[in-house]
């Protein structure tokens, strides 16, 4: 959720609330009242400042992390001061240059889409997340079937922008190189110029209709249809839907230095599930959109923020990019980063089509 809160503040208690943010972000340490006293703008005495911060940790907005004096944010806080205080920074004009340079329009989509993960991940120096946009409407233009050892078959379909994307998928027998060849021929003299749900759909019509009259090689390209010929949005494994780059940069913030909560983070980077769902979760928002802690409804991300924006080619979404850093990062940095990755990516993407 990225829902403002309503929360009744006087303007002392946003004024050191909003400080006490700032510092901690710069710093990183529990910030004290006395420190607090000592910026600018602060009028009254450290004593009268630790009241408001006692005031604002019964409001659940700091916390004390141990026995000492300072306090730091709570993602109460992390969300009010995203919505209400946050000053969001222009981007330079050379990292903009930068960046539209990279994600070059020539480029390949899977690669424009890498591009945009590992940019993303070396502005923030956090982890950049890019899903795979979906191709429910590209059209075949060629399919090769080649055979692998232990009852597997590599499966190379050249889409119509002469994208490749290469398959392996598992058999119950052994095919010959011949066998491959004749089903590469009949299907691309049936399906040439089709979607590859289209492909799918036809295929298992046909299995629905005539599945004992059938010759054993249509037998062969039905009972692979569900694998071979599945669109990236819908039966792939979430693996593919989503490219991650920067995960171990997660390793250098304190924030994250609990080994059980990096633990819980790699996994989740590892099998990309959750993340990928919350990702897509995010595909009919507009903009930037922010989840903190666990906002995002996965324990895994319990210390993080997730920053992400759509991104779309002819004013249809294809997808969403995005950060995952500790929730004490640089939101007035981070933000800018994402909106005008999602804003070049899809350029780039709109100069290919």
């Amino acid at each position: 959720m990225t829902s403002k809160m309503d929360i009744e503040f006087s303007e002392r208690e946003q004024h050191i609330l909003k400080l006490l943010v700032d510092h901690y972000i710069a710093e990183g340490q529990p910030v004290g009242s006395r420190t607090l006293s000592r910026m600018p703008g602060i009028d009254i005495s450290a004593a009268s400042v630790r009241n408001v911060m006692g005031d604002l940790e019964q409001m659940g907005l700091l916390k004390s992390p141990h026995t000492s004096a300072g306090r730091i944010p709570t993602s109460k806080a992390w969300r009010v001061f995203v919505d209400t205080m946050l000053e969001v920074r222009q981007l330079d004009d050379k990292t903009i240059s930068e960046f539209r340079t990279a994600l070059d329009p020539s480029l390949s989509e899977q690669n424009l889409v890498k591009t945009a993960s590992s940019y993303l991940s070396g502005f923030t120096r956090m982890a950049g997340m890019v899903t795979v946009p979906k191709h429910e409407g590209k059209a075949i233009q060629q399919v090769e079937f080649l055979p692998l050892s232990d009852r597997r078959i590599l499966a190379i379909l050249i889409m119509n922008d002469n994208e490749v994307q290469n398959r392996i998928i598992r058999v119950d027998r052994d095919y010959r190189k011949d066998e491959l060849e004749a089903f590469s021929r009949q299907l691309n003299a049936e399906y040439l110029g089709k979607s590859l749900q289209e492909v799918r759909d036809s295929l298992r019509e046909d299995l629905q209709n005539s599945r004992d009259a059938m010759s054993k090689s249509m037998q062969f390209m039905i009972d692979i249809a569900g694998e071979v010929f599945v669109d990236s949005g819908h039966e792939q494994d979430d693996n593919d839907n989503m490219i991650v780059a920067g995960e171990t940069n997660l390793m250098r913030h304190a924030d994250l230095s609990n080994m059980e909560t990096l633990k819980e983070l790699f996994d989740a980077f590892h099998s990309k599930r959750d993340i990928y769902h919350l990702l897509e979760q995010c595909l009919s928002a507009d903009g930037v959109q922010i989840f903190i802690g666990r906002e995002s409804g996965y324990d895994a991300l319990g210390e993080c923020s997730l920053v992400t924006a759509p991104y779309e080619t002819d004013g249809k979404v294809l997808g969403v990019l995005g950060v995952v850093g500790p929730k004490r990062m640089a939101y007035d940095q981070v933000i800018p980063v994402v909106d005008i990755a999602s804003k070049l990516l899809s350029a780039a993407l709109n100069s290919r089509t």
